[in-house]
């Protein structure tokens, strides 16, 4: 099972593709996508629509999944950070791909096994869960993370039923 993770921004979307076979998990790529912010909103989520339908076109994912919004001391960063993950839901959403949504502390407890872990620690529990990987930046070590907790759910979730 292909699955892309994503790690929602206005500014910077955090991306990763791994592969899911069982309990082996594979690293296919990461990356990082970034928004002018000096453009209006409308035409930065449209670069960001745009980002994420070629990387589900290349890659073609069996799944996805996508951080939840937490709320942030500024409204205003919210709504945004808000409407740029409405963009990540609807992309793979729109191509018929069942899209999980998770909160960080479930992440973080995924991958590193508490829900109050540094961003350090993810980037650090990533790398070893994939080995030999080149992680792009903190949003996509986030992003992965988010496909490692996806693809840890469906597996269990395969094994109940």
């Amino acid at each position: 099972m292909i699955i892309l993770g994503l790690d929602p921004g206005l500014g910077t979307t955090g991306w990763g593709v791994i592969v899911a076979e069982g309990n082996r998990l594979s690293h296919i790529a990461n990356g990082q996508i970034k928004t002018d912010s000096k453009a209006p909103l409308p035409e930065r989520l449209v670069t960001l629509d745009a980002a994420l339908t070629d990387l589900l076109l290349h890659y073609r994912p069996d799944g996805a999944a996508v951080e939840e919004v937490f709320v942030n001391v500024n409204p205003q960063s919210t709504l945004k950070l808000g409407q740029a993950r409405g963009i990540c839901l609807l992309a793979p959403a729109r191509t018929g791909i069942a899209v999980g949504e998770y909160a960080a502390r479930l992440v973080k407890k995924a991958v590193v096994g508490v829900g109050n872990a540094e961003k350090a620690q993810v980037h650090a529990m990533v790398s070893r869960l994939l080995p030999g990987v080149k992680i792009a930046g903190a949003d996509a070590a986030d992003a992965l993370a988010v496909a490692i907790t996806h693809a840890h759910h469906v597996a269990s979730a395969r094994r109940i039923f």
